[in-house]
């Protein structure tokens, strides 16, 4: 089952028309109507914990996530559910130990966080330049695989049509990063959410109904039709080519853990609770929706293999990212009525609305901070006016070289450049938090180790793993020059990273350190609890 009726690539045609006028309608209503940064950047905090928290769990589940993860779960199976427990267990971590300081901490951007305790042109440029780089190649996957989508849903192969479709949805994303804001995006994700955990309930239900309401009988069919047999159910399917499989899973789940916590786009939302108290309340509503959304790809993942077979799920993407939508309409069986047909579009209209929310955010996340951490602290004083225009300027200083980008990545393999954002966020991002946020003696030096390092440390052993050469779903496949021998780099660069922010601090000497330390103990209060310290 690799095509769709006309019928339903008219309907999806349509409705993904009128997802696109209602987005950018509701960006243009809900946009500052003045030159006010708070507003722009975090909306004032006017958003109720449960709309906030929707909008985190909007943010977090992106097209990778439903179309990568659900692939790995109808290919791999047990690692899949692995990969997808991993997610929500990232979001939790964020939750209890994160979510807090960081909004107490910062005020807008990443770099607010740092310069907390080290303020400086060069903490904040820094900052900037590793926002940058994790989202980067997680904004390229996204609109790369967006002529890749659509071709497939609306049946059309014409490279130039790809293309045109990675550039006008580009368009229509820079669109809602600079018209909506923080507001304007956050109402995407909660739309988003919405459609998502609506019709993939609804799929996830028909899927168990074919197989009785029976987990196990789902299951079974799902090794069965994998050919794998019992191995699709245990561990280590998915690195069975390498030379430590276990130890490759272990690298990638923790690389998936801490990177997905602290990527820019995800902190940058808890800026936009007025207070902890309504971080906690909002992230109690954004982890249960990340959950059962969890629970719903695993049904369909596994369903997709038990109703089609693995090698059907292959064969239209090697890497398995339709599955989701083969699972979705193998749910339906044979006979196909109006009102399925409407649910299939409901289900291909929520994955069009994620690709779409998703890059707007992560744009808007590298607007802000370029517009507010480089532009704004550059040694002048800029009015609020001002940065208001160059945050909408930057925008598409961020989205344009990324469109320009994918449309040359789109005929490569996209998975080395969402494991790199992953990890990049896992090297550098979250060893800088934790020690920043943590870490009395943590000092100037130690932070730039741990972001440069990380980040350079981070790409030199990417380029030896076998995502890039040395196999058929690497981004060259026809040459081999793996030096690394795990899929990611997390099980070497995690440790480089917070190392290089220890080694960097030691060198700074010890009266930095003491420095440093009174610098902290000064915030410290306020840091970790949102109370102005009152003496020792």
């Amino acid at each position: 089952m690799t095509g769709f009726s006309s019928s339903a690539q008219t309907m999806s045609l349509v409705a993904f028309t009128v997802v696109a006028t209602i987005t950018l309608l509701l960006c243009v209503m809900t946009g500052p109507d003045r030159d006010d940064l708070d507003e722009f950047y975090t909306g004032y905090g006017s958003l109720s914990p449960m709309r906030n928290g929707l909008a985190i769990a909007g943010d977090y589940i992106s097209a990778a996530t439903v179309l990568g993860t659900s692939g790995v779960i109808a290919l791999f199976g047990y690692d899949g559910v692995v990969l997808a427990l991993s997610t929500a267990l990232s979001l939790m971590l964020l939750m209890f130990l994160l979510a807090e300081p960081l909004r107490n901490a910062g005020r807008f951007t990443m770099g607010d966080a740092l310069a907390r305790r080290m303020p400086g042109r060069a903490v904040r440029a820094t900052a900037c330049a590793a926002t940058l780089a994790a989202l980067l190649p997680l904004m390229l996957v996204q609109l790369a695989g967006t002529g890749d989508l659509l071709a497939f849903i609306l049946g059309f192969s014409s490279p130039g049509l790809k293309t045109g479709c990675i550039i006008g949805l580009g368009v229509l994303m820079i669109s809602y990063a600079a018209i909506g804001g923080m507001k304007g995006t956050a109402l995407i994700q909660i739309l988003k959410i919405v459609m998502l955990l609506g019709s993939g309930a609804v799929i996830a239900l028909l899927i168990l109904a074919r197989f009785d309401w029976s987990l196990g009988s789902l299951f079974g069919q799902a090794a069965r039709g994998s050919g794998a047999g019992p191995a699709f159910l245990s561990s280590g399917l998915q690195f069975a080519g390498g030379p430590n499989p276990r130890l490759d899973m272990i690298s990638s789940e923790l690389t998936v853990v801490l990177g997905g916590a602290c990527l820019p786009h995800i902190t940058m939302r808890m800026y936009t609770a007025g207070s902890a108290r309504q971080v906690r309340r909002s992230m109690s509503w954004a982890v249960p929706a990340v959950a059962l959304f969890v629970l719903i790809i695993t049904i369909v993942g596994f369903g997709a293999t038990a109703l089609i077979g693995r090698n059907a799920v292959g064969a239209a993407d090697p890497q398995g990212n339709t599955a989701y939508l083969l699972g979705s309409r193998a749910a339906f069986g044979a006979d196909v009525s109006t009102a399925e047909t409407f649910l299939f579009t409901t289900v291909t209209s929520a994955i069009f609305l994620t690709v779409l929310a998703s890059v707007a955010g992560m744009i808007l996340a590298c607007a802000n901070s370029l517009a507010h951490d480089v532009f704004a602290h550059n040694g002048g004083e800029l009015s609020p006016r001002r940065e208001m225009t160059l945050a909408r300027a930057s925008a598409a200083a961020v989205g344009v070289p990324a469109i320009l980008l994918a449309t040359l990545v789109q005929h490569h393999s996209l998975q080395p450049l969402v494991t790199l954002s992953f990890c990049l966020g896992a090297s550098a991002l979250a060893p800088a938090l934790v020690y920043s946020l943590f870490w009395r003696r943590y000092t100037r030096a130690g932070l730039m180790c741990t972001l440069i390092g990380g980040t350079l440390g981070t790409l030199v052993l990417m380029t030896g793993t076998n995502l890039v050469s040395g196999s058929p779903i690497s981004a060259f496949p026809d040459h081999d020059f793996t030096w690394f021998p795990f899929t990611t780099t997390g099980i070497a660069s995690i440790p480089l990273g917070f190392a290089l922010g220890w080694l960097g601090t030691v060198a700074s000497g010890r009266g930095k350190a003491q420095e440093q330390r009174r610098q902290y103990e000064a915030v410290e209060g306020w840091i970790l609890a949102g109370a102005v310290r009152r003496g020792r």
